[in-house]
């Protein structure tokens, strides 16, 4: 019998957690301003593990990036087995876009919510709406991919690529 030792794949980790932002719509952004500690839900594209979103710039959470620019966000489903939770969590820092990076990320986010592909063909209320948001992206600066199906608790750090 031979034992052989198995060097477990590098990219292996980074790879299953940006499928599984991939595979996801909704992100939980946390932010902290003068009103204190806010988190709120918002649909996202991700280029790799960068995230893009809108909102309108008058939100809480968006103020909030305004006066400190660093964030915090979650990607999970509702489990109802603790066993078989997995999720992203990310520190990382947002700004606001504008150019060729507001229209890069709206081309992203436009092939994965098709109302956006579509947007000409809105109602005249959703027409107003996207008129008035802006475009942000998340930068992330660390991710962890939560997995408890290997263990209560599991999460490993997931290595960025530089920046």
């Amino acid at each position: 019998m031979s034992l052989e030792r198995v060097t477990p794949d590098a990219d292996a980790l980074p790879r299953r957690a940006a499928a599984y932002l991939a595979s996801h719509h909704v992100m939980t952004l946390a932010t902290h301003g003068a009103g204190g500690a806010w988190a709120a839900a918002l649909f996202y594209a991700n280029e790799d593990f960068r995230l893009y979103f809108l909102s309108s710039p008058a939100s809480r959470h968006c103020a909030n990036i305004a006066l400190d620019p660093r964030v915090a966000v979650t990607v999970q489903e509702d489990y109802a087995d603790w066993s078989a939770i997995q999720g992203i969590q990310m520190e990382g820092v947002a700004a606001e876009l504008s150019g060729e990076e507001r229209a890069h990320a709206q081309r992203l986010y436009a092939a994965r919510v098709p109302l956006l592909a579509r947007l000409a063909e809105a109602p005249a209320a959703i027409l107003e709406a996207f008129a008035r948001v802006h475009w942000y992206r998340i930068e992330p600066r660390r991710i962890w991919f939560i997995d408890n199906s290997a263990g209560f608790g599991h999460r490993d750090e997931v290595d960025l690529p530089p920046v």
